[in-house]
């Protein structure tokens, strides 16, 4: 583990060590108390919408951690690995996707009775999963003055839109097998993806990959609509957007619109 990940996640000390045990090892009873109901007197299901979405955040972490090695592999050629952390990318993926069937065991009534307690904080506010977008490729700095972030969460997205994306990586590892990829000329770089395709090696497993984890977010995205309107309608959101029809403008939101493109062009 690199100094910088050591840092980010810290490291269990000796005297730790010496003492661990299964809940002092996963730090259980901090984890634990964190599932705090903001309904007075508690509200049955607003345990299962915390722990859900908290459990996101906890995915979205790892998935971060993945794809900034899948990025980093490309740009030093290991396309295995690469694979290898992708192929584990989209297992988490499915995994978000199962979440959805749990929250929809809610019924309106029962978001109802604490969704009031939620305003104004919103799943928009999500700094992480907006790291997921920059990082795949979704770059908006639009979204630093439109989230409601803290200064370290600020921090953490201004640096994602300086530092290189999945399709940045991906073009520098097909530039060194020989697939010209100028970030000026589109007519170049759509033959290059072509010329790959049509080889069916190596990088066009790794562009399938890619695109496994593009449609795997494309498909959340779908079912969290659809979850969406099922427990509000037409109501607003609670961090004051439109609801779902500002989550259905999202729907044709693409991580690699050129991957997409390709298949016109075989």
């Amino acid at each position: 583990m690199s100094d910088r990940q050591q840092r980010r996640f810290g490291r269990t000390s000796q005297a730790d060590v010496d003492l661990l045990t299964y809940a002092g090892y996963l730090r259980l009873p901090e984890l634990l108390s964190l599932q705090r109901l903001s309904s007075d007197p508690p509200v049955h299901d607003e345990l299962l919408f915390i722990v859900v979405h908290q459990a996101y955040e906890l995915w979205f972490k790892q998935m971060l951690f993945e794809l900034e090695s899948v990025r980093d592999r490309f740009f030093a050629r290991d396309t295995e690995r690469a694979r290898h952390f992708l192929t584990r990318v989209h297992a988490i993926e499915r995994v978000l996707i199962e979440h959805i069937e749990v929250l929809e065991t809610m019924s309106p009534q029962d978001f109802l009775a604490f969704r009031d307690h939620l305003a104004p904080a919103s799943g928009f506010q999500s700094a992480q999963f907006r790291e997921l977008e920059f990082i795949s490729g979704l770059k908006d700095p639009g979204f630093l003055q439109d989230l409601a972030t803290s200064p370290e969460e600020l921090g953490r997205l201004e640096r994602r839109l300086g530092e290189p994306t999945l399709w940045d990586g991906f073009c520098s590892l097909l530039e060194a097998h020989g697939h010209p990829m100028p970030a000026d000329d589109g007519a170049r770089r759509a033959a290059s993806l072509v010329a790959m395709a049509r080889a069916q090696g190596e990088l066009f497993a790794v562009s399938e990959a890619l695109l496994d984890h593009d449609e795997n977010v494309a498909r959340w995205r779908s079912l969290h609509v659809l979850m969406v309107e099922r427990e509000i309608g037409a109501k607003r959101g609670t961090g004051g957007s439109s609801g779902v029809a500002y989550l259905r403008s999202t729907l044709d939101k693409r991580f690699f619109p050129e991957l997409w493109g390709l298949r016109g062009d075989l």
